[in-house]
């Protein structure tokens, strides 16, 4: 089974479920939201989704889902988080063998944004400064006029992700926050990369220059579970992964750095999000 979704798109603007609209457009349901967003609630869930009876809701989640288990590594799953961090198989992650390809570092709905002279970004409503989501004002004028790549993953994604170069970590960082859900209706509402828990590696790549990549936690997905904090790594190498739920790979480049693909960068002006998969090519290095 053919299961590639490189360069489909989905409308920023879709339909939220009933759920997701009470929460973030009803006053009753901001009030469910205040307490649901907690981290401690978070933690609550992925005690649910750790235990043996969780299992039980997999065959109903593969039923409403897309999911090609074809891609997957056959296993007997312990919990619904066990299944939801299934490993992929060899082979179902392709990477360009090009070092000079900027490739996706996880399967996602992707948005591409040159910051155009600035450090500052805007995702429908909302306005992102560099100096805000990294919580580093010096760290975000090293990527002043840059470019901001934006993975949303969604619960029927493969929810590994991986570096995209050869290099080195310079550093980690580990920012607090609540958890609101990555879905559209919040990101129009609230600066949820900026508010949200997060982590981010700033490292040294052989064909990129400076990149930070960050992982984004979501509602009820507290946990981010990077394999390391320092040392080497390589093109396609696994980096960690998110337990239970959708949520977010944020990548950032240096000026000049990269070319990001011209349909990408199209589809993000005409409010879509371009479908990717670990390993797609999504532009080049300008060198």
């Amino acid at each position: 089974m053919n299961c590639e979704t490189h360069y489909k798109t989905v409308d920023i603007s879709c339909k939220d479920s009933w759920t997701v609209n009470f929460l973030y457009r009803t006053m009753a349901g901001r009030i469910v939201l205040k307490l649901l967003t907690k981290p401690a609630v978070s933690r609550l869930g992925g005690f649910v989704m750790n235990s043996r009876i969780s299992a039980l809701w997999i065959p109903v989640f593969l039923k409403s889902s897309s999911i090609c288990m074809e891609d997957y590594k056959k296993e007997k799953y312990r919990s619904f988080n066990h299944f939801f961090t299934r490993e992929a198989r060899e082979g179902a992650r392709q990477f360009s063998e090009n070092p000079s390809h900027v490739t996706a570092p996880c399967d996602g709905k992707l948005t591409a944004y040159q910051l155009a002279g600035s450090h500052m970004f805007r995702i429908k409503n909302s306005v992102y400064d560099l100096k805000q989501l990294l919580m580093d004002p010096d760290l975000a004028e090293e990527f002043f006029d840059g470019t901001c790549l934006i993975f949303r993953l969604t619960p029927d994604d493969y929810h590994r992700y991986c570096y995209i170069d050869k290099g080195r970590i310079v550093s980690v960082r580990k920012l607090q926050g609540i958890l609101h859900t990555v879905r559209p209706i919040a990101l129009g509402k609230y600066c949820v990369y900026a508010q949200n828990a997060r982590e981010y590696t700033v490292m040294e790549t052989e064909n990129f220059g400076k990149v930070i990549q960050m992982e984004i936690g979501a509602l009820l997905i507290g946990r981010i579970k990077n394999h390391r904090i320092k040392g080497m790594f390589c093109r396609g190498q696994e980096k960690g992964r998110f337990e239970f739920g959708g949520s977010t790979v944020l990548l950032l480049f240096q000026k000049d750095a990269i070319r990001v693909e011209k349909e990408i960068l199209e589809n993000t002006r005409k409010h879509k999000e371009t479908i990717v998969r670990m390993g797609n090519k999504i532009g080049e290095n300008h060198s």
